[in-house]
Parts: structure tokens; sequence; C-alpha cells
């Protein structure tokens, strides 16, 4: 790890990693986390990387900007639940419990435990959703599924294993209910077809309405629904 000073004054930490694969050096900037990371070629000297790096100081500077700000779950942020804002409230209580108030979270128990609750309240409500569109969309292709997870993975927001096994990220309770209805029926649609022929799509569209939308919609907002509470980690 090293510190790279940008333009504006402030410091910013740098991860250094050696790549067989790499052919040159590489800056690049997690767009979920913001974390940077310099990748070096097996044979590349590091204070090369490291002089690479100063020389694009002014772009990291610029992408970090684009960045927008973590949001922390705790009293008082806002963060979407199927697409709408609502607000979390802790209150002080001996007990531990969440539950939802119109558009206000509440959060009973200890401060230091609302982060973990807010998230553990979050994947409960994602599995919930998930689970019930998977078995109706499932019951109306006839297919069958083996099990379902939800998870945090950071670049894909479902899969289908050839054997059935479905897994999704439970963020997906964050993005307007439509959105988390098409990711559903994608991964159905696996079920039948594994590519993603003419025919998979034509079994999306029987299950799930207006698939365009959805799509465009993650793909200008997806990466936001990283922002809110702990880092996806895979």
């Amino acid at each position: 790890m090293t510190t790279l000073r940008l333009p504006d004054g402030s410091a910013v930490g740098v991860s250094l990693r050696r790549s067989a694969r790499a052919r040159r050096i590489l800056l690049q900037v997690d767009a979920h986390s913001g974390m940077v990371e310099l990748v070096l070629p097996r044979r590349a000297a590091v204070e090369d990387g490291v002089e690479f790096a100063r020389s694009k100081a002014g772009w990291l500077q610029s992408r970090l900007k684009e960045i927008p700000p973590r949001v922390p779950f705790r009293d008082g942020s806002r963060v979407p639940y199927l697409g709408a804002p609502i607000r979390i409230r802790h209150v002080r209580e001996l007990f531990d419990d969440v539950w939802r108030d119109h558009d206000t979270l509440v959060v009973a128990g200890e401060e230091m435990r609302v982060a973990g609750q807010v998230e553990g309240w979050l994947r409960t409500e994602a599995a919930s959703a998930i689970a019930q569109r998977t078995g109706e969309k499932a019951a109306r292709l006839g297919a069958r599924y083996r099990r379902i997870a939800v998870r945090d993975p950071r670049t894909r927001w479902g899969s289908c294993s050839p054997r059935g096994d479905l897994s999704f990220s439970w963020r997906l309770v964050m993005a307007p209910e439509r959105v988390l209805d098409y990711v559903v029926a994608h991964e159905v649609a696996h079920l039948e077809v594994l590519n993603h022929s003419r025919r998979f799509w034509s079994i999306v569209d029987r299950i799930c309405d207006d698939r365009e939308a959805s799509r465009r919609w993650l793909r200008a907002n997806g990466a936001s629904l990283h922002r809110y509470g702990p880092a996806s980690h895979g």
C-alpha cells in the first residue's frame, strides 16, 4: 500500500498488486468501494508504478469525485426499499428488533448493532420477495430449481447454475420492484435455456413486464446500490 497525493491536496491509499497477465501498468478504481489499485506486470519496478500513478493523479481525483459517497446503515440515514426511500430510526430498547412503519425503518437495541440489524432485515426481505417470485415464475414455466441463495456479489445481480441452483444479490430489494422482478425472471428463464438466445429472451418476456426498462435502470443505477451499508465482498 502506498499513499498518493492528489491535486486538491487530499491523499488516497493505493494498493499494489502484481499480475502475470498484465502487459502494462494499470491504475484502477473500484466503482463500488472507491478503492484504488495499482496493477504491476511481473517484472515492472514498483518505483515505475508509483510514478505512473502520480502522473494520473488528476484523472484519479476526477474519477473518485464521480463515485457517490457511501451511505452507512445508521440512525437518520435514508436507504431505498423497493425503489422508495425509507429512513432509519434507532430507538434505545433492551430488546433487539426491526420493523417498518410506513417510510421509517425502526431499529431497537444497542446503537452498535444498528448496521447489522438493518442489513439482516434487508436480506430477509430480499430472500422472501425473491423466493415468492421465483416459485411463481418457475411454476408458470413448469421448471424446477434446486435451491435459492441470497448473497452480496460485486458484479452480478443473479446467476443460475446448470444444476438449477439460483443465486441473487440481496441489494435487489433496494431497486424498484419491477427491476427485482426482471432479475428473477432472467434467472428462472435460465432454468430452461442457459444461453442468451432469442428463445431465452422470449421466455423472459413471458414471465416479466418491460424487461428493457429494467435493464436500462440497472445499467444506469445498479452500481449505486453498492454504496449503501457494507461494501460488497463477493
